[in-house]
C-alpha cells in the first residue's frame, strides 16, 4: 500500500510539472522553459560554471596586447608564497602560473619550511630561480607555520606591492595585469579579484566561482569574502604590521581587516583571476581541515572591533566555522523605538501583526503607531478602540490624504509623532518570529555609519521573501534569494550573516530619526513602488551604509496595507514610478550594484552566473 501511495504521488508530481512545462512553453517559449527546467533540476549553475571554464577570459591576441603594454607608472609586485611539503605538481603549477603573467613587473618570494623528506621542494625552487632572476628562494631553518613562513616571504620582498599566492594554487595569466590597471587607473592601495575553485589538477573542472561584492565592511567582519587574489601597498603593510602569531588559519582575515581599515582606495576587480585548488587536504575542499581557523577568525574580528573602539561580541554560525555573527553592545538604557504601521482595513492581518509584537518582543522601550489609511469597515475601528484601550504603548493616528501613498503616509506619521529616537517602518502583514528582532536591528541602526537596517522576511511556506534588494535585478530593482528555503546558507553563505547592501525593503526597516530627517524622508512622488529603495539610495548617497541582517526574522504576508489596486490607472502609475526611479538612479543602474557582481544574472534572484 505504501509503494502504491508513493507511486501515486510521483505520478501527480510528474503531471503537475508536465502541465507547468506546457504552460511555460506557451507563455515563454522553449529557451526560457529549458532554463526553468535546469534550475528545478539544480543544473543551471553547473552548466554556467562549465561555460565559464570553457570560454577564456581573454583571447591570445588580448593576452599578447597585455604583454606589449607599457604602463605610465609601473610597480613591482612581490608575490609571497610560503612553502611546506608542497607536492611537486602543485608547486610547478603555481610557479609556472607566475612566470606566465602578461605583466612582467613581479618577483616571486618563496620561503620553504619543508622537512627533509620533501627536499624536492628546494630542488624545484632552485631550478626555477636559476632560470628566472625574479624568483627568490630561501630555505628556512625550521617550519614556522603559515604565519612565520609568510612573514619570511615578506622579509624577502622588495616590491611596492605585496600579492599573496598559496603554494598549491594558480594565477590566471592576466591576474597581475588587471591588478596593475587598478593601481594605475584608480590609485588602488588594496586590490582583490574574483576566484575559481577547481578540482585537483583540472583547471576546467570548476566546482565553484566566487563572484564577490565590492568592499563591504560588515561582510568583511562576518566573513573573509575577499580571500584571493589580494594585492596591497607595501607601505600600508608597514604601517599595519605583518601576519600575526595566534591567528593561524585565519591569518589573512586578520591582516585584511587591519589593512582595509586603513586603506584609502580598495578596488575589486570583478574577474575570476585566481584558481583555488580543492583537494583532500585543502580548506577549499573541506573547511574542517582547518577547524582551528574558525576560532582564529573570531579572535581576528574581536581584535578589529577592539581596535576601532567598538564594544561587541563575535560568535559562529551553524553553516560554516569561518562565518561569524557580530553582535554590537546596546546602551544599558534602552533607546526609544517607534514602530509605524500603515493600515487599510484587513483587521485579521493587523491583529496577527500586533499580537506577535506584543507576545514575542523582548525589547521593552517601544510604542506602536498605527496610521489609519481610509479604512471603511466598522470592525477596523472597533479593533483600534480595543487595542488602544488595552495597551498604553499603542495609538492610532489618521492620515488626512486619500487613496494610497506609502511615502506620504509614513512621512506624515514621522512629522506627527514626536517620540522615538529610532523609527521602525513595518507593514501590517508582518508576523514576528524572533523575540529579539528589535535588538538585532537596533544594534546596527545605532552605529553612526549605518543608515537603513532591514530584516529577513519569509513567505508563510518558510521560503525567503526578502534578503535584501539588488539594484538592476529584474530590470530596476528586486529582492535577492527569493524562494530559498529557510535555513539555506545561500550562495557563499550570504543568507547567514549581516551584510551591507544597497537597499532593503520598507516592509520592515529601521533607521535613526535624525538620519531619516537628514535625507528628507521618503520621496512622495513614489507613492507605492520603489520609495523604500529610493530612500536607501539617498542614504547611500549621503555616505551611509545600509545593512541587512538574517538574525531578525519575520513572516511577510505581502501588501495588505493598501487594499487592492489593480486598475489601468494603477498600472500607469506603476510604470511612471518605475521610470522616475530609473531616471533618478540611472548612474547606479548603468554601473551595476556594487553589492552584487556584474557577472551574476539580473534575470533571476538565485545568484546564477550570467
Amino acid at each position: 500500500m505504501k509503494n502504491t501511495g508513493r507511486l501515486s504521488r510521483k505520478i501527480r508530481t510528474v503531471r503537475k510539472f508536465a502541465y507547468l512545462g506546457m504552460q511555460s512553453l506557451k507563455k515563454d517559449g522553449i529557451w526560457i522553459t529549458a532554463g526553468k527546467v535546469l534550475r528545478v533540476l539544480g543544473l543551471g549553475r553547473t552548466l554556467a560554471y562549465r561555460r565559464w571554464a570553457e570560454k577564456p577570459l581573454y583571447t591570445e591576441a588580448e593576452l599578447q596586447a597585455q604583454r606589449e603594454r607599457v604602463f605610465d607608472g609601473p610597480v613591482t609586485f612581490s608575490i609571497i608564497t610560503p612553502l611546506y611539503n608542497t607536492r611537486e605538481e602543485y608547486l610547478r603549477d603555481a610557479i609556472e602560473s607566475v612566470r606566465a603573467q602578461t605583466y612582467p613587473g613581479w618577483e616571486l618570494c618563496l620561503a620553504d619550511g619543508s622537512d627533509e623528506e620533501h627536499d624536492h621542494v628546494g630542488r624545484i625552487c632552485r631550478e626555477y630561480a636559476e632560470k628566472d632572476p625574479r624568483i627568490k628562494y630561501r630555505k628556512l631553518e625550521d617550519n614556522y607555520g603559515i604565519v612565520g613562513n609568510s612573514n619570511a616571504c615578506i622579509q624577502m620582498a622588495e616590491g611596492e606591492y605585496i600579492s599573496i599566492l598559496d603554494h598549491d594554487d594558480v594565477l590566471h595569466p592576466a591576474a597581475l595585469y588587471d591588478v596593475m590597471e587598478a593601481v594605475e587607473e584608480k590609485s588602488a592601495d588594496f586590490v582583490y579579484t574574483d576566484e575559481f575553485t577547481f578540482r585537483e589538477s583540472n583547471l576546467k573542472s570548476i566546482a565553484l566561482i566566487h563572484f564577490k561584492k565590492d568592499y563591504a565592511p560588515d561582510d568583511m567582519r562576518a566573513n573573509n569574502y575577499i580571500c584571493h587574489f589580494t594585492s596591497f601597498r607595501r607601505d600600508l603593510l608597514d604601517h599595519c604590521g605583518v601576519f600575526r602569531q595566534g591567528f593561524d588559519g585565519s591569518q589573512d582575515h586578520d591582516l585584511f581587516l587591519r589593512l582595509t581599515a586603513r586603506a584609502q582606495n580598495i578596488v575589486h576587480v570583478p574577474k575570476p583571476l585566481y584558481y583555488w585548488r580543492a583537494h583532500g587536504e585543502s580548506v577549499a575542499q573541506f573547511a574542517d581541515n582547518k577547524s582551528y581557523a574558525g576560532e582564529a577568525g573570531k579572535r581576528a574580528v574581536r581584535e578589529s572591533l577592539k581596535a576601532a573602539g567598538i564594544p561587541g561580541s563575535v560568535d559562529g554560525v551553524e553553516c560554516s566555522p569561518t562565518i561569524y555573527r557580530v553582535s554590537y553592545d546596546l546602551p544599558s538604557e534602552e533607546p526609544s523605538v517607534c514602530i509605524l504601521i500603515p493600515n487599510y482595513d484587513h483587521v485579521e492581518d493587523l491583529r496577527l501583526c500586533i499580537d506577535s509584537i506584543l507576545r514575542k518582543t523582548t525589547y521593552t522601550n517601544y510604542e506602536i503607531v498605527i496610521i489609519e489609511n481610509n479604512s471603511r469597515k466598522t470592525e477596523t475601528f472597533d479593533y483600534y478602540r480595543e487595542i488602544t484601550e488595552r495597551n498604553e504603548n499603542i495609538r492610532v493616528i489618521t492620515w488626512p490624504g486619500t487613496g494610497f501613498n506609502w511615502s506620504g503616509i509614513n512621512n506624515y506619521a514621522v512629522r506627527s509623532v514626536a517620540e522615538g529616537e529610532y523609527l521602525l517602518f513595518l507593514n501590517n502583514d508582518i508576523e514576528v518570529i524572533t523575540p529579539d528582532w528589535i535588538q538585532e536591528m537596533l544594534m546596527h541602526a545605532q552605529r553612526p555609519e549605518i543608515g537603513a537596517v532591514g530584516a529577513m522576511l519569509y513567505f508563510p511556506n518558510d521560503t525567503v521573501q526578502h534578503a535584501g534588494v539588488i539594484i538592476g535585478l529584474g530590470g530596476v530593482a528586486g529582492h535577492i534569494a527569493t524562494g530559498f528555503r529557510r535555513g539555506d546558507p545561500g550562495y557563499m553563505g550570504r543568507l547567514s550573516y549581516a551584510q551591507n547592501l544597497s537597499a532593503v525593503t520598507g516592509a520592515c526597516l529601521m533607521v535613526r530619526r535624525s538620519v531619516f530627517q537628514e535625507v528628507d524622508g521618503f520621496w512622495e512622488e513614489l507613492a507605492v513602488g520603489f520609495n523604500d529603495i529610493d530612500f536607501c539610495l539617498k542614504l547611500r548617497e549621503a555616505g551611509y551604509l545600509n545593512l541587512w541582517t538574517p538574525h531578525a526574522e519575520l513572516y511577510h504576508y505581502e501588501s495588505k496595507s493598501r487594499g487592492v489596486y489593480d486598475t489601468a490607472e494603477d498600472r500607469e502609475r506603476s510604470e511612471k514610478e518605475r521610470d522616475l526611479f530609473a531616471k533618478r538612479w540611472a548612474g547606479i543602474l548603468e554601473e551595476g550594484d556594487p553589492y552584487y557582481n556584474i557577472n551574476l544574472t539580473l534575470n533571476r534572484s538565485n545568484f546564477e552566473p550570467k
